[in-house]
């Protein structure tokens, strides 16, 4: 039986589809059909071709995201037990007080925010390496996409380079637990307790309620006064014609006393330590006592004793100046 000459003719390509649709049981025609876009259909041996080297970049893909992720969700959850201590970076032995169960709170925190981080970072790094070899499985020249992409992270370093710096800093103040939420902190212009630290911006809040957005790149210098241990440091002010030596006692014995009552022995982490005279000035003697507490308590405690000491030396007639010497605003050293 002799076909008719029309079905001999290859039927003509639609207009706005690819020449290859019109090429029965073909991969083009198949794509075309149901998806009936151009760019798949014309891609579509190729894509067959290229199926099982690309299934297998996309396995390895999430196969290497899946262990570095578990990788690091293993060194978060060691964060109590010690295994992110040794990766962070261990406290001086003489940081390590009572205070121990806020320092593992604070690195777990530290841990989870530092992993969180990775984990970012980990699946950026994998999903664009997996996507640049799947665009080379199909043939895609990769120079000029790089070398537009080299341009482009150029210009927007030079650009960003202010962001960079803040995220650069924030991650090592992270690592070096330089501070954590909670915190009182000395930041140079901002002065008072930590609300929020980012890898960008730290929120601190001052004595007056004010909330201070500080970039991290703009951190020279971290004065903690929540780490490890704080010093309540009392200044008494006495009259020169005061006994130094009944004085001192008096002193002593009180502060003893006043940190063994219940509101603040908890607070105390030693017994207080007169130092004796700290400084003479025309208008009095300065007597110091200095008590080493738990971080954040010295304000209380430093108050507590002050009221008590005063309450004593005017019990027992100790006297005291007329004007009193101008405050000083150092900071007692620690003591070893």
């Amino acid at each position: 039986m002799t076909l008719p000459i029309q079905d001999l003719i290859p039927p003509a390509p639609v207009i706005g589809q690819p020449a290859c649709a019109t090429d029965a049981g073909s991969w083009c025609a198949t794509f075309y059909r149901y998806t009936h876009n151009d760019f798949l259909s014309r891609s579509a041996d190729t894509i067959m071709d290229k199926a099982i080297t690309i299934a297998f970049i996309v396995i390895v893909a999430v196969l290497v995201r899946w262990l570095a992720h578990r990788a690091i969700n293993r060194l978060v959850e060691g964060a109590t037990n010690g295994a992110m201590t040794r990766l962070l970076g261990r406290a001086p032995k003489r940081l390590r007080t009572a205070a121990s169960p806020l320092i593992t709170q604070r690195r777990a925190q530290r841990a989870l925010t530092i992993g969180s981080v990775l984990r970012s970072i980990t699946s950026a790094v994998v999903l664009l390496v997996a996507f640049v070899m799947v665009l080379a499985e199909f043939g895609v020249a990769l120079a000029p996409i790089l070398a537009s992409a080299g341009v482009l992270g150029i210009a927007i370093g030079f650009g960003a380079q202010n962001l960079v710096r803040d995220f650069l800093s924030g991650m090592f103040m992270l690592l070096e637990d330089q501070y954590g939420v909670g915190d009182i902190v000395d930041l140079g212009e901002a002065n008072g307790t930590v609300e929020a630290v980012g890898l960008r911006i730290t929120t601190v809040r001052d004595i007056q309620g004010t909330v201070w957005y500080v970039r991290n790149g703009e951190i020279l210098r971290v004065g903690n006064k929540s780490q490890g241990y704080a010093v309540a440091v009392i200044d008494l002010p006495l009259a020169h014609s005061a006994d130094m030596e009944e004085a001192t006692e008096l002193a002593g014995t009180t502060a003893v006393q006043r940190v063994a009552q219940d509101d603040v022995s908890a607070d105390v982490l030693e017994a207080p330590e007169v130092l004796g005279v700290e400084r003479i000035t025309s208008e009095g003697v300065v007597l110091r006592i200095t008590v080493r507490v738990h971080p954040g308590k010295q304000w209380a405690v430093q108050r507590a004793l002050n009221a008590a000491i005063t309450d004593a030396f005017d019990d027992h007639g100790v006297p005291r100046p007329t004007v009193y010497p101008r405050a000083t605003t150092e900071t007692a050293e620690p003591r070893p």
